[in-house]
């Protein structure tokens, strides 16, 4: 296995500032979390305003993971360019003016451009951003920093979600997107400004897979097809669960007092949220594939569950909580086992080519999704689908990607690639 670099501050990075700056991170963080985790919302009222299928309003939401993901090695290196505070603080601007922006569209293109497009681009610039300056502030304790501002995404739409259906019920959703935005833009750059780049590091420069050797390998293109397969599955939940609920009667109903869909959403940014340092510590100590095996099966069988309860209101809406537990976690899984197998001289560009795979899974999980229950009349047909991905993929982590792993560590980067035509 390539060895890992080791990295010696050249200032010290103890004391409370780099505490700091993990607050700050995870505020950024936060404020760029509600566009996609509570797009599922909008999504109606908006088709409804626009006279527009459900398909073509989710090509929005396809849009904006697609604009997130596959810019993310070159948001990377701008960020490393030009500093955390200007180009942070810009994407959090970006992001909340897309809700601004997309309460004026009139129509899908202008709501593509603005809640799609320019909330892609923002919210992409941060998030990749932050977890790039968290592990330098963080040498010592990467896995947890990343783990956290990574959860603080996952989890930021919590304080969020009442507040938004509520103000959707009283005052539609072209204010509540005109109010929100302004408000999370404000709190993203506000939070951006107190950003500094982490002390200069020097790292021992030692052997890793550059991208284009990384791309060389099947192991790669293996996990690329993996998560692309889990983020389909994910991200169909994300954006459908309004839309799903209708036909499972959820959508009015109530448990404990409140809402059960927004209650739902809630309780899955929570957990969302949770799994990552959850199953991050657990793949320390169990294995990298053994995790997946764990938690990929895990989320299939809870939302076949799901799908056989689904007009139980308290069972769906705690089992939207266990779906998103066995999801969230690939966004701790992936990077982990991508660096570990090879290596971390290039690992921030080589995982940005493998994050490309959020964007397809939301191509496959917005309007492909829909599209597929136009078809068939039916989510159940849906549910199959991803159900299956999801088995499928802990299937392949225990017998193709363990054994393919294991046999690129066991032997040296240049070995494998004389191999390779």
């Amino acid at each position: 296995m390539d060895q890992p670099v080791a990295i010696h501050p050249t200032t010290t990075t103890t004391g409370i500032t780099r505490w700091v700056q993990l607050g700050l991170g995870l505020i950024c963080m936060m404020a760029i979390s509600s566009p996609q985790y509570v797009w599922t919302l909008f999504a109606k009222p908006i088709g409804t305003a626009l006279g527009a299928t459900p398909a073509s309003v989710q090509v929005t939401f396809s849009l904006l993971i697609v604009l997130q993901t596959f810019f993310s090695p070159f948001q990377g290196w701008l960020v490393d360019c030009f500093g955390p505070k200007l180009l942070i603080g810009a994407g959090g601007l970006l992001s909340g003016l897309s809700w601004v922006l997309a309460s004026y569209a009139s129509s899908l293109t202008m709501l593509y451009l603005t809640y799609g497009l320019v909330g892609g681009i923002g919210t992409g610039i941060v998030y990749v951003g932050v977890v790039g300056q968290m592990v330098g502030w963080f040498p010592d304790r990467r896995g947890f920093a990343a783990g956290v501002v990574a959860a603080g995404y996952g989890m930021g739409a919590i304080v969020s979600t009442f507040p938004i259906a509520n103000s959707l019920a009283a005052v539609g959703y072209q204010l509540t997107l005109l109010q929100f935005g302004a408000a999370f833009a404000l709190i993203g750059l506000l939070a951006a400004l107190g950003l500094k780049p982490p002390p200069a590091m020097v790292a021992e420069d030692v052997a890793g897979a550059s991208t284009g050797e990384m791309l060389r390998t099947p192991v790669f293109w293996l996990m690329f097809v993996m998560m692309t397969m889990m983020s389909t599955s994910g991200l169909m939940v994300t954006s459908q669960m309004a839309a799903f609920a209708g036909e499972f009667g959820i959508t009015k109903a109530m448990v404990w007092g409140v809402a059960a869909l927004p209650l739902a959403l809630t309780i899955d940014r929570f957990t969302n949220g949770l799994t990552r340092p959850f199953f991050g510590w657990v793949s320390d100590r169990i294995g990298r594939e053994n995790t997946m095996g764990l938690a990929f099966a895990l989320e299939g069988l809870a939302m076949a569950l799901w799908l056989v309860t689904r007009s139980d209101p308290l069972l769906f809406v705690l089992l939207s909580g266990l779906v998103f537990f066995g999801w969230g976690e690939i966004f701790s899984l992936f990077p982990s086992t991508l660096t570990d197998t090879f290596g971390t001289r290039h690992a921030t560009r080589n995982y940005g080519c493998l994050y490309m795979a959020q964007g397809i899974g939301a191509i496959f999980g917005g309007p492909m999704a829909s599209l597929l229950h136009e078809a068939t009349g039916t989510w159940t047909t849906v549910f199959g689908v991803a159900i299956t991905a999801d088995l499928l993929t802990a299937v392949l982590a225990i017998t193709m990607l363990k054994p393919l792993r294991r046999a690129r560590i066991q032997r040296p980067i240049s070995t494998l690639l004389t191999n390779l035509p």
